[in-house]
């Protein structure tokens, strides 16, 4: 008996450590060949992984001389950092306001947020050029803050919603008690038991840019005008003219606000704040 429950535990390990692997191998097999060709020398005219890599920063350099990606770059950077800050401060207070709050057309509003999230941003992809040309808005990076902020509310409210569901409604009383106000309960008693999902909302909103093509590449129509994912796209658009290792570098690029802002946020990514909070 006891040599057959060890062998199903390390079977079980084994197992899992091969999903595993094959998982893992999944994920960086991409990321290895799309880092190689970011620091080989010369054009490529294709993705390719091998072990003769010369090391070279020309395709970086390049980028930047021989581009606009530098401006590409700051304009997405713009736009997600005021993404970041508009959206997640109006779905915190959104999502607390939901809550704890009882108001007219509560329960009636969250089923509409559920119905518009249910409509693919593609099927309005014609609305919102015409808001843009009614707007004067092509070629505007506020209109895609707006446009993204307002996409994002529906659903991130919810899950904010849930979120401040399980924080002890005994804490939010007991700090009324003591005299605390609507904001100063909100402030500093609640925020900081929520601070995981906050992290996790300020990440989602500001990678949102920085992986959107199809809006941005419909609203924006000018070059110095771009986000990186429509600027890199030019890179290997044209068949004739490919430019594989500027695409790969700038693919690198790309990826290092959001690392950054992930190790920066990860310490807030941690379950169970709000246990022990409540003594019942």
């Amino acid at each position: 008996m006891q040599r057959s429950i060890t062998f199903k535990r390390r079977l079980n390990q084994g197992l899992t450590y091969l999903y595993l692997g094959l998982l893992s191998m999944i994920i960086l097999y991409p990321l290895a060949i799309t880092v190689s060709s970011a620091f080989k020398s010369g054009n490529l005219v294709a993705f390719k992984l091998d072990s003769n890599i010369q090391l070279s920063l020309d395709n970086f350099s390049g980028l930047f001389t021989d581009s606009l990606f530098g401006t590409w770059y700051i304009n997405t950077l713009i736009i997600a950092v005021l993404t970041m800050v508009i959206q997640t401060s109006i779905v915190v207070l959104a999502g607390y306001a939901y809550s704890r709050y009882n108001f007219i057309a509560r329960k009636q509003s969250l089923v509409f947020f559920l119905i518009i999230q249910m409509v693919p941003t593609i099927a309005a992809l014609t609305a919102f050029f015409v808001m843009a040309l009614m707007l004067n808005a092509l070629n505007q990076s506020w209109f895609l803050i707006f446009l993204y902020v307002g996409g994002g509310i529906p659903m991130n409210a919810w899950l904010m919603k849930g979120y401040f569901d399980t924080v002890p409604i005994s804490l939010d009383e007991s700090a009324r008690i003591d005299g605390a106000g609507h904001f100063r309960r909100f402030w500093q008693i609640v925020l900081p038991l929520v601070r995981p999902m906050v992290a996790v909302q300020a990440l989602w909103a500001f990678m949102a840019p920085f992986g959107d093509y199809i809006l941005s590449s419909f609203l924006l129509r000018e070059k110095e005008y771009y986000t990186v994912a429509v600027g890199l796209r030019t890179f290997v658009s044209d068949p004739k003219n490919l430019k594989i290792s500027f695409f790969a570098a700038g693919a690198v690029l790309t990826a290092l606000p959001i690392c950054i802002l992930f190790f920066f946020l990860q310490k807030n990514f941690v379950s169970g704040l709000t246990s022990g909070g409540d003594k019942g």
